[in-house]
């Protein structure tokens, strides 16, 4: 499964030839080619994979999507801490034998 992230276009730069730009993933920072989206510009919104800007997005696609993966995030850290405590709890009352 391939997973895109949305961001948003802080500073559009060149590096060896290439569209670089910085991209701010809600509070992370990271750069990433944007020579598929050469129209892109700073404040816009994109899609990134595996370093690579695919898309523009507008910005309210770009919440609802860092929503939802805050979501599946939340579940998944609630899932394995659920796991954990189960863990914990077979292991003390089989010591306790």
């Amino acid at each position: 499964m391939c997973l895109a992230i949305p961001g948003k276009v802080t500073e559009i730069f060149e590096d060896h030839g290439l569209p670089m730009g910085r991209i701010d993933y809600d509070g992370t920072v990271n750069t990433a080619c944007l020579a598929y989206v050469p129209e892109v510009k700073v404040g816009q919104y994109v899609i990134v994979h595996a370093g690579f800007a695919l898309n523009i997005i507008d910005e309210e696609e770009a919440r609802h999507t860092l929503e939802l993966l805050a979501q599946i995030e939340d579940v998944t850290t609630n899932d394995e801490l659920t796991a954990r405590d189960r863990s914990t709890k077979d292991n003390t009352q089989s010591n306790s034998k």
